[in-house]
């Protein structure tokens, strides 16, 4: 399945998460979103984001200060 690039750099709390949760919504289920981020309050954003609204985090990393977050849409209720 293909990948969906958000870039959300430069933006702050809570724009980064409010741009992925409209760009998950235009997903299929199971759909992966790669979003790129340099807010530092990303890093807990995110992953509560996510543990919120049941969609998957495959993966959180940074690195020169610009975060890389996998998302995957939650399955069809």
């Amino acid at each position: 399945m293909s990948e969906t690039l958000l870039d959300v750099q430069g933006l702050s709390c809570p724009l980064p998460v409010l741009k992925a949760n409209k760009a998950l919504r235009s997903l299929p289920p199971g759909g992966r979103l790669v979003v790129l981020a340099t807010d530092p309050a990303a890093a807990k954003d995110f992953p509560a984001f996510c543990a919120e609204t049941g969609h998957g985090l495959e993966e959180a990393k940074e690195a020169g200060g610009v975060w890389r977050f996998v998302l995957r849409k939650r399955e069809a209720a």
